[in-house]
Parts: structure tokens; C-alpha cells; sequence
């Protein structure tokens, strides 16, 4: 049985999925879970905060994809030598999953004195995690990569500050390494509920209007921001070239686990799972403080999503 509400997507009944408590060690908080499937269910990579401050990645599995079992230890944590070290002194954050030719690679945030950056890993066994190179200048952050190439190209969705409120920018690559040919996708919506940033969500399901983004959204308030999640299609071949864009957003702070934590009003997607049946499993960060699940089928979100 799963909760319905005002939003598109379904809240389980179960949520909040993973706390802080279900963590097999001291930690202070837990959110952003990544998805992939594997033949044995799904395993979920989660930003966790230690009680140091500063966020490390550790990995959940599940058979169902709703019960996780939390590993004992970390899966990546901050380099302490080495040319990435710098670079990652205050933590790593915000791990973004996609298989791409058969490579399972990770797009994360890595943290220090200079700023933030986006970084490149992969790994074979969801345990070891081998560093590739990091791939954007300070100040660009929710970098995703497409699932296949475009153009004969590598291609990903990245944030770069621009003029202080981020938009949703696409760059190219020929290696996965050198990035370039950037252009914009998505800007914040003045008056809008994403009026203040955007940043892309989840990694882009193609389908054969074009591709779906899932993307979250700020807009601030009197009392601080407010992040929701929201749609847009993009052309298959130029996904610079946005062919619609909802109008309102799929899923919104309302309960109490998403309106209270860490940071207060948060509701924000980091991956998605789409079964052959077309079902979907959308995993959120709730207050900066637990990873949640909404359920919905792709259809729904194509015809009332925008």
C-alpha cells in the first residue's frame, strides 16, 4: 500500500526509508542516495555527514528496492593524498550514478578551500572506487552523465554558477576528461517555484518524446528556501533544445521528515529506477536528513507532469 497526496508521485509508506539511525556507526546525518540496479535488487550510493563535518559515501542494498541493509563501512571517503586531495580536504558530496557503456561511473562533489568541483569516478564492484579526474573549474556542481553518447560525444548536465543563481547548463566531451561545448538547458523562472536555482536531479531517462529530466528546484521564502522537484523533456539528439518543461512541480515538502531536519524544506531527487514495465522508484533526500521513495509509473509523470 502506498500513500497518495497532492503531488504526482507516491510517498511510501514506509518513508523515511534510511535514517540516520539505521547507519551501523556514529554518523550525524544521511540524504541523496544514487540508484543502480544490480542482479541482486538495487543498491543505493548515500551522502552521509560524519559527526567531523565533513560527508563521505556509503553504500545500501536491497532486494526490494524499498528495505535496505546499510554496509558496515564506507565506500569512499575524502583522498588524504595524492592529486585529489586539495581538492576534497572538506569532504565529497552529492554522488550521481550512471552505467555508461557498460561502467558503472560516479559524478560527485568534491569539497576544500578552492571551492567545490565536480569529480569523476567508476567501479566495477560498488566496493572499490577508482578515481579518474576532475572535470569541471570551482564553482560547478550537480553534474550528471547522459547513459549513452550523443553525437558520438559523452555528454552531461552540470550547474555552473553563472550569475549567482545556477542554471542547468549541457557540456560534451570526447574521453569523459576534457569538457567543453557548453550550453544552456535550464534557467530559474522568475515568479516561478524555481525562481532562485536549478539543478539536474537524476540521470536522464530517454524515452521517445525525448529525454526526461528530473530536475530540483529553489525558490526562497520568508523563512528561507524551498527545494522541489520538477520535470522537463529534452530532444534526444540536442538536449540543449528544451521541448517542454512542467509547469509545476512533481513532489513538495509536506510532511513533517521533509520539512524538519538539517535543512528545512527539502525535497530533492538523486535517482530514479524504471522497470520494464514502465514503474519508476524515485529516490529523494528529505531535510537534508534521511533518503525517502515516491513511486509513480513514467506514463503518469509524461501526461501530468507538464
Amino acid at each position: 500500500m502506498l500513500k497518495t497526496g497532492r503531488d504526482i508521485l507516491h510517498r511510501w509508506e514506509g518513508n523515511p526509508a534510511i535514517t540516520i539511525e539505521k547507519v551501523p556507526f556514529r554518523a550525524n546525518t544521511v540524504f541523496n542516495g544514487s540508484p543502480i540496479v544490480t542482479d541482486n535488487g538495487i543498491d543505493l550510493l548515500m551522502q552521509v555527514q560524519g559527526q567531523q563535518g565533513h560527508s563521505f559515501f556509503v553504500m545500501a542494498r536491497s532486494k526490494d528496492g524499498f528495505r535496505f541493509k546499510i554496509d558496515d563501512a564506507p565506500v569512499m571517503l575524502p583522498a588524504k593524498d595524492g592529486p585529489f586531495a586539495i581538492y576534497e580536504k572538506h569532504g565529497i558530496e552529492d554522488p550521481h550514478i550512471t552505467i555508461l557503456e557498460d561502467t558503472c561511473y560516479v559524478v560527485y562533489t568534491a569539497v576544500g578551500d578552492c571551492g567545490r568541483r565536480m569529480a569523476l569516478a567508476k567501479t566495477e564492484d560498488r566496493v572499490n572506487y577508482e578515481r579518474i579526474a576532475m572535470i569541471s573549474e570551482p564553482g560547478n556542481t550537480n553534474g550528471i552523465l547522459f547513459p549513452k553518447k550523443i553525437g558520438g560525444r559523452y555528454g552531461r548536465l552540470d550547474s555552473p554558477a553563472g550569475n549567482g543563481h545556477g542554471g542547468i547548463w549541457v557540456s560534451y566531451s570526447p574521453d569523459l576528461i576534457k569538457w567543453g561545448d557548453s550550453r544552456p538547458v535550464l534557467s530559474p523562472r522568475r515568479g516561478g517555484w524555481d525562481e532562485y536555482r536549478v539543478g539536474a536531479s537524476a540521470c536522464p531517462i530517454e524515452t521517445e518524446q525525448g529525454w526526461l529530466l528530473i530536475y530540483h528546484g529553489t525558490k526562497m521564502t520568508p523563512s528561507g528556501e524551498v527545494h522541489r522537484n520538477g520535470v522537463a523533456l529534452l530532444e534526444n539528439e540536442n538536449p540543449s533544445k528544451v521541448i517542454k518543461r512542467g509547469e509545476s512541480p512533481i513532489l513538495s515538502p509536506k510532511t513533517e521528515y521533509e520539512r524538519i531536519g538539517d535543512v528545512i524544506n527539502v525535497c530533492n531527487i538523486c535517482g530514479a529506477v524504471v522497470s520494464k514495465n514502465g514503474k519508476m522508484k524515485i529516490y529523494y533526500g528529505a531535510a537534508d536528513s534521511s533518503i525517502c521513495i515516491g513511486t509513480c509509473h513514467i506514463d503518469n509523470i509524461l501526461e501530468k507532469g507538464f
